[in-house]
């Protein structure tokens, strides 16, 4: 006990000389000194009665009244010195008090403390307190608290605004009476602290809360305290640090603790300590069931997708799961849902930073939320898709848009949106499909084939589209024609205008104009067989011809078929790589005819063309379809000086 006492004088000094207020001059104590017995006084003056003086403090007690003068009254510096105010001893409310605390022994003054919590009567415990402390019992010995009554004191003192210091000093008291601090004793002071924001005094008292023993140890509140603080103040390390020791304790982080943490880390843009607070949590067997509330999930969710951090959406996510599974189970049961956006969000990043895990359980979210009332969004439908694609599983990712044909195969938006076009909508899957070259085009169209011969079969001209564009973007022109054959002849089915697109995509990157008359000769033989391509004819059959481009729309029309958008602008660049500006203005011409408008970057290319052809007569064209418009082109300096600067490579030979 002698050791414990010496450390926590060490430790009062080391502190007081921390703490913002150890310079005030009104430092709280408790009196030594006796009371002063107080008569009425009678409408006459009258001399007081004399009264018989209460027992001298027994010197065995080991009271540090028994050093006081008990005969006579206090000295005027003495009173000075006392906690309690210089004439404050002389109201009548205090005479009360002391004729109240004559009545109670330790037990009783328990009870008459809780009373006076319950209706807040924080002065009144602090002057019945000291008023008791300084009386005899009924042995004739000095009133000696125990802990617990001299925490309550400390508590009072704490609620009437005492400072860090002046609860220091007090606790640095209970030596006098034989009590040795507890763990409450010295929360009382960390809640001053806290208040005060003396962060670097309670992370010493902390520690010197480790070294005194069992009795002082710190318990969850005092780590609650500590780490608050720290996040308060922004040291969010030194507060992870402390988070350790607590999980490592065996204490449960609280939840005004974590959403402290979620607070800052958010703030200060470390996301990374916010994900290892939660997995050390998770970690630990009486932490795992951390559950934020289900706003605060959503937020953490929210700076995540924005930050493009998948863990920490995944374990946003995680917890959301774990409320919608909550409230399934609740009697009666509460249907919570996650917005359809947020979780599409969620899809977007994982297949940015290559997650697998938050892909699959954002879509297992999403289909929960849903609870099969409909069918999720085209665009999460797409988002997942394309994810997968990113990450690499193209089986997984043709699975998925079989689940979207089926789904919205029928649909209008299917052809209003073009949710199919493997220019738009599926680039993603046609650039994972062509990654590693025609390898992987060729194991992507065996597996298309393989399912065409299941149970059910799974026939897509969707999914074939993306094998003729991806085989058009490696230059292999054979490949993307053998490809479009067997839409009509292995897979029986008809290839509609993202088909043709796509390989006019790929005669137009290769300079074959041919591509006029190709279309011309595919959709005429296609009208004769109903639909079905059944000659092999090579592409070098069409690559020399040259008949008029409107023709393929002649017999787009009538097939059946109507170019897009997308048909009139591949028809534009397969000119212009030729350096043919006139016929690109002419298919424009029909574009315009046909109710497209087209788009500025279209225009900027054929201008772009006309003055490298110095073709200023088309040029005045391209300008009068941007007024009729009203398409402001901008002018484009930057690219004329590229294009005009001569290298002299000859003076560096």
């Amino acid at each position: 006990m002698a050791s414990q006492m010496t450390i926590l004088s060490r430790a009062r000094k080391t502190l007081l000389k921390t703490l913002n207020h150890h310079n005030n001059p009104l430092k709280a104590s408790i009196s030594t000194s006796t009371i002063l017995r107080q008569e009425p006084e009678l409408a006459e003056p009258a001399l007081p009665q004399s009264t018989p003086s209460p027992l001298p403090p027994n010197p065995a007690s080991g009271s540090p009244l028994y050093n006081t003068n008990w005969r006579n009254p206090i000295p005027q510096g003495q009173v000075q010195s006392s906690i309690i105010p210089q004439g404050y001893m002389h109201q009548p409310s205090v005479s009360r008090l002391q004729a109240f605390a004559r009545t109670l022994d330790g037990s009783s003054l328990m009870n008459v403390f809780a009373d006076f919590m319950t209706s807040q009567r924080w002065e009144d415990m602090i002057q019945l307190f000291e008023c008791w402390i300084r009386l005899l019992d009924r042995n004739g010995k000095p009133n000696k608290p125990d802990v617990n009554l001299y925490n309550h004191y400390l508590r009072a003192k704490l609620m009437m605004s005492s400072s860090a210091g002046e609860l220091l000093d007090l606790v640095a008291q209970m030596e006098d009476y034989a009590i040795i601090p507890n763990t409450a004793s010295f929360n009382l002071v960390l809640k001053a602290m806290y208040q005060a924001r003396e962060a670097e005094a309670a992370e010493k008292l902390v520690q010197r809360m480790l070294q005194t023993g069992k009795e002082s140890m710190p318990d969850d509140e005092s780590y609650d305290l500590v780490i608050g603080m720290l996040f308060l103040t922004a040291q969010i390390d030194a507060a992870l640090r402390y988070v350790d020791l607590t999980l490592r304790s065996g204490y449960t982080l609280s939840m005004k603790v974590f959403a402290d943490c979620v607070r800052i880390c958010v703030n200060k843009g470390r996301l990374d300590a916010l994900v290892s607070i939660i997995e050390r949590c998770k970690s630990m067997d009486h932490n795992k069931a951390l559950s934020p509330s289900w706003n605060m999930c959503i937020f953490i969710a929210e700076v995540a997708i924005r930050e493009d951090n998948s863990k920490l959406a995944f374990y946003a996510l995680e917890f959301m799961a774990k409320w919608i599974g909550r409230g399934d189970n609740a009697r009666p049961p509460v249907l919570l849902s996650v917005d359809e956006g947020l979780l599409l969000s969620a899809i977007g990043t994982a297949g940015r930073t290559y997650s697998s895990t938050l892909l699959d359980l954002s879509w297992t979210i999403l289909r929960r939320s849903l609870r099969l009332k409909r069918a999720p969004q085209p665009e999460s439908y797409l988002a997942k898709v394309n994810a997968l694609a990113e990450l690499g599983n193209l089986q997984t990712a043709y699975s998925a848009l079989r689940e979207f044909e089926i789904a919205y195969r029928n649909s209008p938006e299917a052809v209003e949106k073009d949710i199919f076009s493997p220019f738009t909508s599926l680039l993603p899957l046609v650039l994972a499909s062509s990654k590693n070259g025609f390898e992987t085009l060729d194991t992507v169209y065996f597996q298309l084939e393989n399912l065409s011969r299941a149970d059910p079969p799974y026939k897509s001209v969707a999914a074939l589209n993306c094998v003729i564009l991806g085989c058009a973007n490696i230059w292999d022109l054979d490949r993307a024609y053998q490809t479009f054959e067997a839409i009509g002849s292995s897979f029986g089915l008809t290839p509609d205008i993202h088909s043709y697109n796509a390989l006019m995509y790929a005669f137009g990157k290769l300079k074959k104009r041919g591509v006029k008359r190709f279309f011309g000769e595919l959709f005429l033989e296609q009208v004769l067989v109903s639909g079905y391509l059944r000659s092999r004819q090579q592409p070098s059959t069409f690559m020399n011809t040259r008949v008029e481009a409107s023709r393929v729309f002649d017999h787009l029309t009538g097939l059946g078929v109507k170019p897009n958008v997308m048909s009139y602008s591949l028809l534009v660049d397969a000119h212009l790589i030729n350096r043919d500006q006139k016929a690109a203005l002419s298919v424009i011409e029909d574009m315009i005819n046909a109710g497209f408008v087209p788009t500025k970057q279209l225009l900027k290319k054929v201008r772009r063309r006309c003055i490298r052809e110095m073709d200023y007569e088309s040029d005045e064209r391209v300008e009068s379809m941007a007024r009729k418009f009203k398409i402001r082109m901008g002018a484009e300096n930057r690219i004329y000086m590229l294009f005009n600067l001569e290298y002299a490579m000859a003076e560096y030979a």
